[in-house]
């Protein structure tokens, strides 16, 4: 019986020793497991630019700045940035050439507009129903669904809930450890008490949480931007308006901040040494948002002609999110909703022609995440059947993009050092612009995600 006993109860070393034997064999399968995962998708370089130079060739380059598609294009990568790109580039004697063939290289695709912590389905409900941690790890999964449709730089535009857990996933981006684009995050969307992501329509007893930080008046306003900021918010998202109701053929946006709160706002941000973006559907929050000099304007289903006299006076541009607009009236619980989505979109794009004819500056931003990650191309395609040619929609992206991630100057286009962030798609985008939702290769900072 003791023997038994000493059979069922080892000694504390032996305990010690079974152990840290078993975990040393669980740690080297995982090890040996995941290196042969990197090794099948060709990630064995477990995302380091390689140390030899890349040329990249293929029948067409875009020159993004100009508007002119070149001929036999190629670019010279060194480490992880351009050093040289046009018809011909040097081959040095240790380079890899890699022959694209009959396809179009340019400057990596820019989401001025995303949500890494949304997933299709009912947007409230997933604060509610998954933990923070959950929504991580989408958001990580998400990461790579856009990086592999060529999005190598996006916005996300609130965790809608999830804190500052976007830092987490954007620094953990930057070290190496997961694929995903280059990322701009603001932790939470700011909003006021009642206002647009506030948990309105649940039982007030149970008190459900928004999914925004709360700010009321200019002080909690600034508190509220130095908290995130302290967290690792690279900008500000702020909620200027919300409900928006269309009916009858009128719309009406109700404002949340005043423009003198706006530019409390935005000079804190400055302070910080950054930027402020706000949702705004319509006015007078959009004409508020412009005078106190917002990076952007989001969603923009109305802008005033002061407004826009504004907007192109301080170059802030428009961010139209026809992509959602679309879905949620292609996706709506019952007809009656559906009809109205509809109305909605078919003014947004009536205001959007308008805009174009004033001349704004316009970038591009899906509001990815309520409809499926790796599919926001969508929206450039959106953006040409709605009144603009395809360059200007692919200048809008790249460059207006690089301005608005406040990368101006490192990416968004393909000329020597900036990043080597650089796609490849079939055909020519200026003929054919939906030739971005079938990007064949992606590269980011030098290093090879997808071919």
């Amino acid at each position: 019986m003791n023997n038994h006993y000493r059979r069922l109860n080892p000694s504390p070393i032996s305990v010690v020793v079974f152990c840290f034997a078993f975990s040393f064999a669980a740690v080297a399968t995982f090890v040996s497991q995941r290196a042969s995962a990197q090794m099948q998708t060709g990630w064995e370089h477990t995302y380091a630019s390689p140390n030899h130079p890349i040329v990249l060739h293929a029948v067409r380059l875009l020159d993004i700045e100009s508007g002119k598609i070149i001929s036999s294009g190629e670019v010279l990568v060194r480490g992880y940035k351009i050093a040289e790109a046009g018809q011909s580039v040097a081959h040095p004697a240790d380079a890899q050439t890699i022959d694209l063939g009959d396809t179009t290289l340019m400057p990596g695709l820019i989401d001025a507009h995303v949500h890494l912590f949304l997933h299709p389905g009912d947007e409230g409900l997933q604060t509610v129903e998954e933990s923070v941690a959950q929504r991580t790890i989408q958001a990580t999964l998400a990461a790579h669904d856009d990086l592999m449709a060529g999005f190598t730089a996006e916005r996300d535009m609130g965790t809608e809930g999830a804190g500052s857990a976007d830092t987490a996933v954007r620094n953990a981006i930057n070290r190496g450890e997961i694929p995903g684009p280059r990322l701009r995050v603001s932790g939470n969307a700011i909003s006021i008490l009642g206002g647009h992501e506030d948990a309105i329509g649940f039982n007030p007893a149970q008190h459900v949480l928004g999914n925004a930080d709360y700010a009321n008046t200019t002080d909690e306003l600034i508190a509220t931007i130095r908290e995130q900021h302290k967290e690792g918010s690279d900008f500000v998202k702020i909620y200027e308006t919300g409900r928006d109701i269309f009916r009858d053929g009128q719309f009406t946006s109700q404002y949340q901040y005043t423009e003198a709160q706006l530019a409390a706002a935005v000079q804190e941000a400055a302070r910080l040494g950054t930027k402020v973006g706000v949702h705004c559907m319509g006015e007078p929050g959009a004409l508020w948002a412009a005078q106190a000099g917002v990076e952007s304007i989001d969603h923009a289903a109305q802008l005033s002609d002061e407004t826009m006299r504004i907007m192109r006076e301080k170059d802030i541009p428009a961010i139209p999110t026809f992509t959602i607009f679309e879905y949620f009236a292609d996706h709506a619980q019952n007809p009656a909703v559906a009809k109205a989505e509809h109305e909605s979109l078919d003014y947004h794009i009536q205001q959007f022609k308008k805009q174009i004819a004033a001349g704004i500056p316009m970038a591009v931003g899906s509001d990815v995440g309520p409809f499926p990650h790796g599919t926001q191309a969508r929206e450039l395609v959106l953006m040409v059947r709605y009144g603009m040619k395809p360059l200007a929609v692919l200048q809008a992206d790249m460059l207006e993009g690089a301005k608005v991630l406040m990368w101006e100057g490192q990416i968004g286009d393909l000329k020597p050092g900036y990043f080597a962030d650089i796609v490849a798609v079939p055909g020519n985008p200026l003929d054919d612009i939906g030739v971005t939702q079938h990007v064949s290769f992606v590269m980011k900072g030098g290093v090879i995600y997808k071919r």
